[in-house]
């Protein structure tokens, strides 16, 4: 007879069962009607479309279509459009979820949305994604809407992406609605510091947390995996402060410089793919090797479940900042809440890129562009009132900083449906 493993992984959630256990997790420290927890547990809406898109060679093909709409009691419905072969109706529910807790983390105005398509955009030229792209915005069109549902880029998706949406949407409606989708180029009523602002925020949390304990930033050793769009400007920011990133990586491996390296001089792999792994280092490891190293702050912000009960017990870092959404496992995170590791979470941390969307959308609607400088200062603020709610939860009750960001937002949502009643 075996037994089973007590460290081994158990199978993966789905996101909307990490979203209902995180839930509940806040509400058990909350006194929140039962009623109001139980419609949380459920989207408001999910809508399925069918997309006929002609290819290159003039034949016809149909793609599937989401978006999910899960609450909003606070404002309209925000979240991204990603194009991936895994897109689904269930990862759409379960990523709104947590788009509304981020939201209400940050106190912005929004509700909780998510959806994509299910299509792999390597396979398709830049002429079919601008064709399925225009599709997609016409099938869309009845429940989108400046004051209705506010899409934005996500994986596969990208500023070219919203303004061809942007474009087809405005022409429907016979009139320009730069307000409909963020993450657009500026030229077309984008903001300055869209596309830095995840990476940004992760370095002005991972800076605040610090400090929180204590510690030097100057004297501070950081890796991060995944220098991409988020982890590029994380990094960067924190080296420009005096702390010494020792290690970076993209999907080909990682480099390390125990001494610090120039993180301006890196290329990140948005930029130049195949810069960071192909950079002179000291020396080259895995992506897997990075995330044991002995440093002081990990931040994990390529993909999702990298930190696992496999490795969680040889991670050597003093604390974890997650810049990737989901980065950390169920099981990861009860083994570092074991070893005294202080995770502090996405949904904080990364919150920057749905901040400075609301900066542009409000941009949008003013017909009033923000400087650079504005956006940052303004980002700066915003941040900080969201560490400092987080950090009054986490002072005062004896839980883990994922649970007391939780708690912020849950509080905030079941207090204005609180305020708002259910409609009989």
């Amino acid at each position: 007879m075996t037994t089973a493993d007590p460290t081994a992984e158990p199978e993966p959630e789905s996101a909307v069962e990490t979203a209902r256990r995180q839930l509940e997790r806040a509400a058990a420290h909350l006194d929140v009607d039962d009623g109001i927890v139980e419609r949380l547990r459920h989207p408001t809406s999910v809508y399925r479309v069918t997309i006929p898109v002609e290819r290159d060679d003039g034949s016809t093909e149909m793609f599937t279509g989401y978006r999910a709409h899960h609450d909003s009691v606070r404002g309209p419905y925000k979240g991204g459009l990603r194009y991936h072969p895994d897109v689904s109706e269930e990862e759409s529910i379960g990523l709104s979820m947590w788009m509304t807790w981020k939201c209400a983390v940050m106190n912005l105005p929004f509700g909780g949305a998510k959806g994509g398509i299910v299509v792999d955009p390597k396979e398709l030229s830049s002429d079919e994604k601008e064709r399925l792209t225009r599709r997609f915005a016409e099938e869309l069109r009845p429940i989108i809407g400046p004051m209705k549902d506010i899409p934005a880029p996500d994986m596969g998706t990208d500023p070219a992406t919203m303004a061809w949406f942007m474009d087809a949407y405005s022409m429907q409606e016979g009139e320009t609605t730069p307000g409909v989708v963020t993450g657009k180029p500026p030229v077309v009523g984008g903001s300055y510091g869209r596309e830095e602002a995840p990476g940004r925020s992760v370095g002005i949390i991972t800076r605040e947390a610090v400090d929180y304990y204590g510690w030097d930033l100057e004297d501070l050793t950081v890796a991060v995996q995944g220098f991409g769009s988020v982890g590029a400007n994380a990094a960067r920011y924190l080296d420009d402060r005096g702390a010494s990133v020792v290690a970076v990586s993209d999907v080909d491996g990682a480099i390390y410089d125990p001494d610090g390296l120039d993180t301006n001089d890196v290329e990140d792999h948005d930029e130049t793919p195949g810069m960071v792994s192909g950079y002179d280092a000291p020396e080259t490891m895995s992506n897997e090797e990075l995330l044991e190293l002995d440093v002081d702050v990990l931040i994990p912000a390529a993909i999702g479940n990298v930190l696992t009960a496999e490795n969680a017990a040889n991670v050597q870092a003093d604390m974890i900042v997650e810049g990737a959404n989901g980065p950390t496992t169920s099981t990861a995170g009860q083994i570092f809440e074991e070893r005294d590791i202080p995770v502090i979470p996405d949904i904080l941390a990364n919150a920057g890129g749905v901040t400075v969307s609301y900066f542009e959308w409000l941009q949008d609607i003013n017909r009033r562009a923000w400087s650079l400088e504005r956006v940052n200062q303004e980002l700066e603020e915003e941040m900080l009132e969201a560490w400092r709610a987080v950090r009054e939860e986490y002072d005062s009750r004896d839980v883990t900083w994922r649970d007391a960001t939780y708690i912020v937002a849950l509080s905030r949502i079941a207090e204005a449906h609180e305020a708002r009643g259910l409609w009989p």
